[in-house]
């Protein structure tokens, strides 16, 4: 089949390969001059199969409430006046409720655990490269609460069969010796040895170049305008380049344009229920023995915090500020102070790289994988904070459903 995947981010690149390897005529069309310039550009680097308890959990409403108006809070609601942010925010809610946090954990680890196989897989036959370090993730808590919380968490992802071990304070240590530098001690932690890290940005480039090389087309500084169906099937897609338009007829069209999804599919009566969540990262150079190797992760701050080759990438918080991707210095500079507590040697702050993202999320944080009620028209959209984690696993997924075959994982996938 011809088949025309919309958006060449981490997932849309990666469902590219495997529909190639399928056999597929594939071509990516992207609005960017290149592969990953958006949200895969400077994520924090952390595939992290262990950390799939979504945002909206039973504790985060009153962390919301406490932390609204603050501006160095990790997840920070900017009310606007938008029927689409009030909408999903009412849906967060309700996916808090214990039950669905449940659920949703469980739907993620079995994606998870999937797309981790996957991934390995695809670098041993690709050769792909991107600074990728196995030395799993260790979750940090500096608080005892929520230390003990986490330990009753841990046991879910255990049951749900993935490995992670609880660890005291002196374990951490020995795991990352550079904790000890820091003017702040963790109390415990979570440690997944199977857990990996790296660049996110330069997996996705260098898996476009191999998708290339194998006779994927790729279509940069081209806008999606519209997807043409009919009652029947999808029949083409209606693009600007250049300033010119352009109709490219298809067989099967596959929207992994994250935030963007929505405005695309809503002209067809397609409703997903995706909504941007803003992060930050900062990029620090020079990253030497003060630094850490192993990916960390910073639960009371919310920050992910990865080595990539001689450069430490940190990155979280959350922000529901709509569509804006401008950099706010005071939450950028708040987790560059965070950091100088627990690494005051970790490398150049000075030249530090600040950077803003939209994470595609749903309410649940459960991706959107699948089917439309459009035949031909196919979803691999709303990965949020896990589209480095997920990509291979959704990936392999969604082009064994466009080839007509059962994926060999158990997901809650859409089906039309």
């Amino acid at each position: 089949m011809k088949v025309l995947v919309l958006g060449a981010g981490v997932v849309g690149v990666t469902s590219a390969w495997y529909l190639t390897e399928a056999g597929h005529d594939v071509r990516v069309l992207e609005r960017q001059s290149g592969a990953g310039l958006e949200t895969s550009f400077a994520n924090g680097g952390q595939i992290s199969v262990s950390q799939a308890e979504p945002w909206s959990n039973p504790s985060a409403p009153a962390k919301i409430l406490k932390w609204l108006g603050d501006e160095e809070a990790p997840l920070l609601f900017r009310p606007m006046m938008s029927l689409r942010q009030w909408k999903w925010g009412a849906r967060f809610l309700y996916e808090c409720l214990p039950g669905r946090t449940r659920d949703n954990t469980l739907q993620i680890l079995r994606l998870a655990v999937y797309s981790g196989q996957q991934l390995k897989s695809l670098r041993a036959a690709t050769g792909v490269d991107y600074h990728h370090l196995e030395r799993g993730i260790l979750q940090l808590y500096y608080d005892q609460g929520e230390f003990d919380a986490a330990q009753l968490r841990a046991e879910l992802v255990r049951r749900g069969g993935y490995e992670l071990q609880v660890k005291s304070a002196a374990q951490c240590l020995e795991i990352e010796p550079a904790l000890a530098t820091g003017r702040t001690r963790p109390v415990g932690a979570t440690f997944a040895p199977s857990d990996e890290s790296g660049d996110a940005h330069a997996f996705t480039r260098n898996l476009a170049r191999i998708c290339a090389g194998r006779g994927v087309a790729f279509s940069y500084e081209t806008t999606i305008r519209t997807i043409e169906a009919d009652s029947e099937r999808v029949r083409a897609v209606h693009v600007e380049r250049a300033g010119a338009r352009e109709r490219i007829a298809a067989d099967a069209v596959l929207v992994c344009l994250g935030v963007q999804s929505p405005f695309l599919l809503e002209p067809l009566g397609i409703s997903v229920p995706v909504y941007p969540v803003k992060g930050y990262s900062v990029t620090i150079p020079g990253a030497g023995d003060g630094a850490p190797t192993v990916c960390l992760t910073d639960e009371g701050y919310k920050l992910a915090l990865s080595r990539l080759g001689d450069r430490l990438r940190i990155a979280g918080t959350a922000e529901l500020n709509g569509y804006d991707t401008s950099i706010n210095e005071v939450r950028c500079n708040a987790i560059l102070r965070r950091v100088r507590e627990l690494f005051p040697q970790a490398g150049d702050f000075e030249s530090a790289q600040k950077w803003a993202g939209l994470r595609p999320a749903t309410p649940g944080n459960v991706p959107v994988i699948g089917r439309t009620r459009i035949p031909g028209l196919f979803l691999n959209t709303g990965h949020g904070t896990l589209g480095w984690t997920l990509c291979a696993g959704s990936g392999r997924a969604i082009a064994d459903i466009i080839g007509g075959l059962g994926p060999a994982v158990d997901f809650r996938f859409a089906a039309g």
